[in-house]
């Protein structure tokens, strides 16, 4: 069977529709001809299944290959993934979305496609504002939105990517009658009051305690904590008593990201969880969906990294991120900054 190459664009004879489109959903009919992609005509090539033409001369797979290469940008990793999804015995279709992947035992006509396929080069970062619209277009006609990232070995790993709606089991905690003391050190917040202290550790686990009588409260919690009218805080440089801008200026020249994370941590608070620092695991915070009793803690549910709409990400570093929350039994949550709150985009890997 011959097909002729037309820009980016293999046309086959109408005898293709039957053998090639009806048993294995290659191309898509148009008028009397079948019209394929250059990566499922460089498949069909490589399996011997179509002779590809271009001004009345036979190309070879290596001809075709790079002629196609030129022609249409990132083929041979668009190439490298269409093959692996093939060869695992799935349904591929070309679309605007790269592929999109029919569940097994589905095919056109039958199923509508499972999943979204993007396929990225771990080279090339990737903005946040991408990921975005790619996720909500998948997640607005019920589709499963993967990642495809060759190495530079042209390995495979695929990533499910998904927006996700967080609820956590903590009550709020009661307003005292008047604020609660504490004060402003170097680059933390000490709570003096014994009740007061050992109150807000047990309930909420906010900070750790300094010892029997004083409580440590990191940056972010103190703000949160300022900000809802449960403490006040004095600064220990001049005595004065700051209010939350002035405090979110001192903490930010402390600490660079420190507005990010006061967002992430504050919706999440509000959402009803327990956010306490992931420094260990490279995060901004590990997330627990309830604390009962701070003498015996629960297993963190997820890492969370605050990151601003303009984050670009670096493909390695988020995919070490990933694994090593996998490798601790977490999920890995980006708190993105979005329109109207904080969007939160959980990134996981997975096997096709």
């Amino acid at each position: 069977m011959i097909g002729k190459l037309v820009k980016d664009r293999v046309i086959a004879e109408k005898q293709a529709i039957n053998e090639l489109y009806n048993t294995g959903y290659y191309g898509r009919p148009k008028d009397d001809v079948l019209e394929l992609t250059l990566v499922e005509a460089a498949h069909l090539l490589y399996r011997n299944r179509l002779d590809i033409e271009l001004d009345g001369r036979a190309l070879g797979f290596e001809e075709f290959f790079k002629i196609a290469s030129l022609r249409q940008q990132y083929f041979e990793l668009k190439y490298i993934v269409y093959k692996d999804l093939k060869e695992r015995g799935f349904y591929v279709q070309s679309s605007v979305t790269d592929f999109r992947v029919y569940p097994r035992g589905g095919h056109p006509g039958k199923t509508p496609a499972k999943s979204f396929v993007y396929v990225r080069s771990e080279r090339i970062p990737m903005p946040l504002s991408d990921l975005l619209t790619s996720v909500n277009a998948a997640s607005n006609v019920r589709k499963q939105m993967i990642l495809a990232i060759v190495d530079e070995e042209s390995d495979l790993t695929y990533y499910e990517v998904k927006n996700v709606k967080l609820k956590g089991k903590m009550n709020e905690n009661v307003l005292p009658e008047k604020p609660i003391r504490s004060s402003l050190l170097e680059d933390r917040v000490i709570i003096w009051e014994s009740s007061s202290s050992q109150y807000l550790h047990k309930n909420g686990f906010y900070g750790k305690p300094l010892d029997e009588e004083r409580l440590q409260i990191s940056l972010v919690e103190a703000a949160y904590l300022l900000d809802t009218g449960f403490i006040e805080i004095e600064n220990s440089a001049d005595g004065s008593i700051l209010n939350i801008d002035e405090f979110s200026d001192v903490a930010s020249s402390i600490e660079p990201d420190f507005m990010h994370k006061l967002r992430a941590y504050t919706d999440l608070r509000d959402s009803g969880f327990v956010p306490k620092t992931g420094f260990k695991f490279g995060t901004h915070f590990r997330v627990y969906d309830e604390v009962m009793s701070t003498t015996k803690m629960p297993h963190s549910d997820y890492l969370a990294h605050a990151i601003p709409r303009d984050y670009v990400f670096t493909l390695p570093v988020m995919s070490r991120a990933v694994r090593l929350a996998n490798s601790v039994r977490k999920r890995m949550l980006y708190a993105a900054e979005d329109r109207g709150g904080t969007a939160y985009i959980d990134i996981g890997r997975i096997k096709m």
